[in-house]
This record gives structure tokens, sequence and C-alpha cells, in this order.
């Protein structure tokens, strides 16, 4: 972007000497611009695209401002400058050094639980040990929040009833570990945490200048990276009343504390708003202004046309707010991606989902259940990678968890003793088992203090199965023996070796994906699903339902087959997958989004829904941890989306709950209900 292009604010932060510099940029005052600006200015003052590091909070918006570059530099050029998210920065200069599989933790969460499974806890007291989900997601914000305290005094701090099953959980996370290791999985914290361990390596740093995007979301982690990066110049852009993240670990002092810890570093402000009329805007500041001031700022509006105020809707029942909007949004004549619905609870999103689509109204929901979250999606992606990679100790035991009777522990059991069968390959263990091994399963390990307790297996014989219909080839292999494997285990692990015996990794992912929801090892899973989605309160399954289940999942699998048209290669479709799952949505129509979603977003027309006290704020979240005044920076961020119009919506009862409502603090601190009591 010329610079000539930019206000005198802009031009002056694009201009800013090398060495420490924070812009503060307010919603709608155009740091894309600015961000874009100083890497022109950069470069035309002699930085080489290869010195200059550009992190950003999605690889979406760094493709955004590398293209924007495009129109005046030349192609070869840009491509030439390291941009995109800390995750995708780390994950690129790390598969270049070594062999790394980068995993989703939803993947990794079914590994930990393979071994949380294994443990008892003796509890002498009556506090109930986390659950293996909970406890993967607790080291995950660990190692986020905090890069100096031990695992046992954070806990201790955190939640200190829990310390009776410290060690416990740290020999589970260190066995998680080690397993990780052996099949080179990472995880987003292995990437960040191993690129920082090779960043303090080097002695000088690989980047003249680094930009930050999203400053304010900068976790104690990724605030160690850039520690550990010590450009010579840095350049973070941010604003302290949009940090929304404190639940991933997000830390606000990292941007508070700037001056303290940069004392000869240089602040800029962006204060004139390109984005909301002034009204909008005005409602925006009456709110977030309650919240601590740290850097002083006041914004100036630039958008002179008159949209009207923000609008205050008032429903009697819950149901009855979601049908209003769906009417409203029904009567309004601009297209449907200029209109967002704006959401603080994910419950709020099914309602208005199913009120809009009611009425024949298309939606493009982002920030609730994602498209890659759904299981068929999940499952048919673990089919690809584990063709792609048999080694694949997650994917095989994900498989193995949609089978009745096989846990994940089992599923462990039955992935290490076809490696053993195969010596070492997975695929040759089903296909062409070593038939001199009888007993391929080993017995467990017995530490009491640690919850491991003798494990004892009586095998059982392979004949128990073969009145079933098994493959020739598959009926008296060895995995067969495990006394704990069902009739649904062996009928799926046969399914297994036909999808073995038809497949090769060489095959272009969309003909992968197109044959692969025809065979048994798909079908089953999809007609189990689409049963468990059928099934009334009462137990009876609805065929109409039941039918309509599996259409959604047969357009789940058509959508994946779109995304795989684009690639050849099924290892570079699975790393796309992964990498960049959580920046796509499904359909189109009108935006539904989270708070978190919507940020870096702007629509014409919005409406923010359920605010409610208890809702928005979020009371439970804020017993949790959270706080009101994070609550308040997600009220300010939803508000500061709409760029014309702004409709606050609330509800003052849920029928069905029989919960009655009052209206969100946020709408008498904003002044559109009046009279609020503290």
């Amino acid at each position: 972007m010329p610079l000539s292009n930019l206000n005198s604010q802009q031009k002056e932060a694009c201009q800013a000497p090398s060495g420490h510099n924070l812009i503060i940029a307010s919603a709608g005052t155009g740091k894309t611009s600015t961000i874009v600006g100083r890497i022109s200015f950069l470069l035309q003052n002699g930085i080489s695209p290869h010195e200059i590091l550009l992190l950003t909070f999605t690889n979406k918006a760094a493709a955004e401002m590398l293209s924007r570059l495009n129109t005046k530099f030349d192609t070869k050029i840009i491509k030439e400058i390291e941009a995109g998210t800390f995750h995708a920065v780390a994950y690129r200069y790390l598969k270049a050094k070594d062999s790394i599989i980068l995993k989703q933790p939803r993947e990794l969460k079914v590994l930990f639980k393979s071994l949380y499974d294994r443990r008892v806890f003796l509890n002498h007291s009556e506090i109930t040990p986390y659950g293996a989900n909970y406890l993967y997601d607790l080291f995950s914000l660990y190692f986020n929040a905090t890069t100096s305290e031990d695992f046992t005094g954070w806990l201790e701090r955190k939640n200190p009833q829990q310390l009776e099953y410290a060690e416990i959980y740290l020999d589970i996370w260190e066995e998680f570990k080690a397993l990780k290791e052996e099949y080179h999985y990472v995880d987003y914290n292995d990437l960040l945490l191993n690129y920082k361990a090779n960043l303090l390596k080097q002695t000088q740093s690989p980047f003249k200048e680094v930009l930050v995007d999203e400053y304010q979301d900068t976790n104690p982690l990724q605030d160690s990276i850039l520690q550990a990066l010590n450009p010579p110049s840095i350049f973070c852009v941010g604003d302290y009343d949009q940090s929304i993240y404190a639940f991933n670990g997000a830390d606000i002092s990292i941007i508070g504390s700037f001056k303290e810890r940069y004392p000869e570093g240089k602040i800029y402000s962006l204060t004139k708003n390109y984005r909301s009329t002034e009204p909008i805007l005005n409602l925006a500041n009456r709110v977030i202004e309650k919240n601590p001031r740290i850097y002083p700022k006041k914004l100036e509006v630039i958008k002179t046309q008159n949209f009207g105020n923000p609008a205050l809707l008032v429903y009697e029942e819950l149901f009855l707010q979601y049908a209003g909007i769906a009417n409203k949004i029904k009567l309004s004549n601009r297209p449907y991606q200029e209109i967002a619905v704006i959401f603080r609870n994910n419950s709020s999103a099914d309602g208005i989902e199913a009120s809009l689509r009611e009425i024949g109204i298309p939606t493009k929901r982002k920030g609730g259940v994602s498209f890659f979250d759904s299981k068929e999606v999940v499952y048919m992606l673990n089919l690809c990678t584990l063709l792609f990679n048999p080694k694949d100790m997650m994917a095989f035991i994900h498989i193995l968890s949609h089978t009745k009777g096989i846990g994940n522990a089992v599923a462990k059991d039955i992935y290490e003793a076809l490696l053993l069968l195969g010596k070492g390959n997975l695929a040759q263990g089903i296909l062409y088992p070593d038939k001199s091994i009888k007993e391929p399963y080993k017995k467990g390990i017995r530490n009491t203090q640690l919850g491991l307790f003798d494990d004892f297996i009586e095998f059982s014989n392979t004949a128990q199965f073969h009145a079933l219909p098994l493959e020739e080839g598959f009926k008296n292999n060895a995995i067969l023996s495990h006394p704990k494997l069902t009739k649904d285990g062996a009928e799926f692990l046969n399914a297994l070796y036909c999808f073995f015996k038809f497949f090769n990794p060489y095959d272009k992912p969309y003909y992968l994906i197109t044959k692969i929801q025809t065979l048994p090892i798909f079908q089953i899973v999809a007609q189990k699903l689409a049963k468990e989605r059928s099934i009334t309160k009462e137990g009876v399954i609805l065929e109409e339902k039941r039918l309509e289940s599996l259409e959604k999942i047969n357009r789940k699998m058509s959508l994946l087959k779109d995304l795989s048209t684009h690639y050849d290669d099924i290892g570079r479709f699975l790393n796309a997958m992964v990498l960049g799952s959580s920046e796509m949505s499904e359909g189109e129509g009108v935006n539904l989004l989270s708070i978190h979603a919507s940020k870096g977003l702007e629509f014409s027309e919005v409406y923010l829904v359920d605010l409610m006290e208890g809702r928005f704020p979020n009371k439970k979240l804020m017993q949790q941890g959270g706080s009101l005044e994070e609550e308040r920076r997600l009220f300010y961020v939803a508000v500061t989306r709409a760029k014309e119009v702004l409709y606050l919506s609330y509800a003052k009862k849920d029928a069905l709950k029989n919960i009655p409502y009052e209206g969100s603090i946020f709408l008498y601190e904003a002044g559109l209900l009046r009279s609020y009591l503290t």
C-alpha cells in the first residue's frame, strides 16, 4: 500500500524508526493498511523480504496482507516474506528440519484418554479427579499461560484440592509426551515449544523486523517466542479493548506493560475510525470505558452517513426472539453475506439457525460446532491418515473408537499387537501377519502409587469368530484373540482388512474419499451415527430423521471432496485440513458467529442476541476464572463488527426451562435500559 494512501497517524506509525514500536489500533482504524504500509516501507528502505516476519492471528489475515503487497511489489519478492500464525510459522520451520506429524487436539485427546483410562484414582477424600479431556485442556492452558512455573505449583494456585492427584496427572502426561515423541506427533503447543527451543540455540536473530498483529491476544508462550526471536526491530499492532482470549492463556498485561519492558519503545495511536457510524461507536465506547484504561484514546468517526441509532429488541420469550430476528432479517434488503448474527453462547446459535432455516434463509456458521469437528468428517480424515501413514496410532485408535465394545485402551492394545504382527507395519499386521506369533498382546505394568494395576489378559481363540462372515485371509489373524473383542469389533477389523486391501496411498484425495465412502469401513460408522442422531428420548428410532441424518453425512462428504480437488497428494491435503480447518466455515448465507469467531470481521447489519444477565455477561464462565472486564471487551468486539445497522436483543424468559431473565448490565451501561441496580 503506497504511504500516500494512509492518513497522517498511519503514515507516522509506518515510518517509525527501527526499534520497539507499539501501535494502538482500535476497532476500524485501519490496522491492516498500517501493517501493509509498514512492510512496504521496510522493503523500500533496503530490508530484504526474507528478513521480515509477519505474525498474524489467522492465516487468512496474513494472506490478505500479502495479496495487498502483491499489487505494489513483484510476487517473487512477497513470497520470500515469512508470514502466518505463530503455529503456521513454527510448523513450516520444524517441518523443514524434521519429520513431524501435526495432530488436532481432538485427535490427541483420544490417545491421552487411552493412557488415562489405565489409571485407577484411589481417592481418600471426596474430591473427584479431573476427567481425561479436561486434564488435557488443563495441561494445554498451563503451557500457554506460564513459561516459568512448574505444573504442581500452578495447579496449587488454580485448584489446591486437586494436588493429591498431581503425581498421577504428571505421570500420565510424561507417558503421553514420550508416545508423541516416539511417533513424531506434535500438537499446537509442541510447535511453539519446539520452535522456541530451536530459536534459543541461534546466536543471531533470523529477522530484521518482526510484525505482530492482534498483539493484545498474545499469550506468555507466544511472547516468549518473540523474546527468543529477539529481532532488532518489532512492530506490534493491537488494542487492549479487544483482548478476548484469556480463556486460552492470552495475557492482557503483555500489551499493558509494553513501555515498562521496553522503556525506549515508542507508542503510536490510530484514532480515526472508518468502519462504524457515530451512534454505534458511541454505544461501544460508553460500555468499554467502564473498564480500567491502560492507554488513553479517543476515537474520531470518519463515516458521515446516517443509518439511525442502534436499536434494542425486547421479546417476551427466548424462541420468540430467535423467530423475530429471523423475520427481521427476511425483511432486510441487504445481501445475506452482509448480515451477521453474533452470539456469546452456542445454544443461541442453534435457535437462530433453526429459525432462519425454517423460513428458508440459508446460513453460514462459524464458531460453534465446526464442520471439521463433526464425527463423520473427523472419521474420514482419520481413514485417509491411516492409509497415508499406517503407523499413525492416533488415527487408528480414533477409528476403532467407533466400534461397540472397543474403548481407547483396547484400541491401543490392538494397535500395538498389529505392529508386532506386521514387524512395525500396521497394514502388514492386518494383511499378512507373522503366523509364528500366537499371543501378540502384552500384559500391563503395576505401580499403585501412579494408579497403575496389573491388567492380566487371558487370550481367547480366534475360532470364536469363525461363524462370522470374515474374509478368508483375515479370520485366523491372531489379532482376534483379544478377550475384550466383541462380534462388532471383529466385523469392524474385518472391514479394516478390506480397506487396506483395496487402497494405496498414491491415489488422489478426491478418488480416495469417493471410494472410501462406499466401503463397509465407512458405511458401518455412517449408519451408526445416523441411528444415534435419530433416536428420541423414549428410545424410538425415527426413520425419517435417520434418512435425513444420512443425507447430511453425505453432504459433508461432498463438501470434503470439493476441498480435496485442490490437492493431488493426500499428505498435503491432510496437512491443509489440520492447519486451516479452524478458519473454514460451512455454507453460504447469513453469518452466524460466536464473538471470538467474529474477530477481525465487519458487516453492514449486525444482530447481537441473548443479552440477558447471566448469559451475557456469562456468569458461569466468569466463575471459572473469567471476569466482567473480559465479558465487557467481548461486548465491545461484537458491537464494533457493525458498520451501519446494529440491533441488540434479549428475551424476558425461557418458557421451556421456566427461567425469567433480566436485561444485561451492558444494556444499562449502553444507555438502552435505565435504572440498573448494582
